[in-house]
């Protein structure tokens, strides 16, 4: 009789967290740490309520931003249409010359 052994099906799928796929994870999460910094720094620096206010804008900007770009996929594709034609850089080579002489 033969064992069975279970095999996790997920290994082809990428990771999702919070509607973030893949990469992206990385991406919302570097905006979040953006966000946090740079609100940090203009807070210290200037306000504490000109901080936040920015902090919130680099926040919801970049999570606004990477979920654009994953509605794209996980892969960048470029999308082009139209008509492309590649020149053939090939070369004759002296036995294809004589069989097409017929020597």
């Amino acid at each position: 009789m033969a064992a069975i052994y279970p095999i996790y099906k997920g290994l082809e799928r990428p990771l999702i967290y919070k509607g973030f796929k893949g990469k992206f994870i990385a991406w919302g999460i570097g905006s979040l740490i953006a966000g946090l910094i740079s609100g940090g720094l203009l807070g210290a620096l200037t306000s504490m309520y000109l901080g936040g206010i920015v902090m919130i804008l680099v926040i919801v900007g970049g999570l606004f931003y990477t979920f654009q770009k994953q509605k794209d996929g996980l892969h960048d594709k470029t999308r082009r249409t139209g008509i492309f034609i590649h020149p053939v850089h090939l070369k004759i080579t002296t036995h294809a010359k004589r069989q097409k002489n017929g020597i």
